[in-house]
């Protein structure tokens, strides 16, 4: 038996039948209720099991496709920020590689929607988007997955190109001269 996309409709008919319902209206101040019920209507569409979405702490998140987002919710800013990793460091990252990543975002590489972030305690480089008024859920639950993807994509393939900027620049010139 097919089942019926987790999206669009369906998806809104699934959220109101669990009990979820709407988190609150769009454009509308984002409080810590409507976030944690907007972070909740998304893992539920995603397929996770029933979630508190944001823990006492403010935190919550969730690893599907490859791909790892995180939810802080932020009281002193009455923000959502929505996290998805690129790559976790082992040890501090080496001088340039941080910036390195920002020139890609500078220079129109898709980050998703998102901006670089590099957060110093965990060593992780994120692609983050910070919400303080509310989407539509389903605008939410869309720009979540591309946040996701792209965040695979700067895994694969901006994360080699950032290394090869910052510690052989010699090989780029050399292919610039050789044009």
């Amino acid at each position: 038996m097919a089942t019926a996309p987790r999206s669009g409709l369906a998806g809104l008919l699934r959220s109101w039948i669990s009990g979820l319902g709407p988190a609150a209206p769009a454009d509308t101040p984002l409080t810590r209720e409507s976030a944690q019920r907007l972070v909740q209507g998304f893992l539920h569409e995603a397929g996770t099991p029933p979630s508190p979405g944001i823990n006492p702490q403010g935190f919550g998140g969730l690893s599907a496709g490859g791909a790892s987002l995180y939810f802080e919710w932020l009281e002193d800013t009455q923000a959502l920020k929505c996290s998805a990793l690129v790559y976790r460091f082992r040890e501090p990252p080496k001088p340039g590689v941080i910036e390195g990543f920002q020139a890609e975002e500078r220079e129109g590489t898709d980050a998703g929607g998102g901006t670089v972030d590099y957060e110093r305690e965990n060593r992780g480089l994120y692609l983050a988007r910070t919400y303080t008024r509310m989407p539509s859920e389903r605008a939410f639950a869309k720009e979540m997955r591309r946040l996701m993807k792209v965040s695979i994509k700067w895994n694969s393939e901006v994360l080699d190109r950032v290394a090869s900027r910052v510690f052989h620049p010699e090989e780029l010139e050399s292919k610039d001269t050789s044009r």
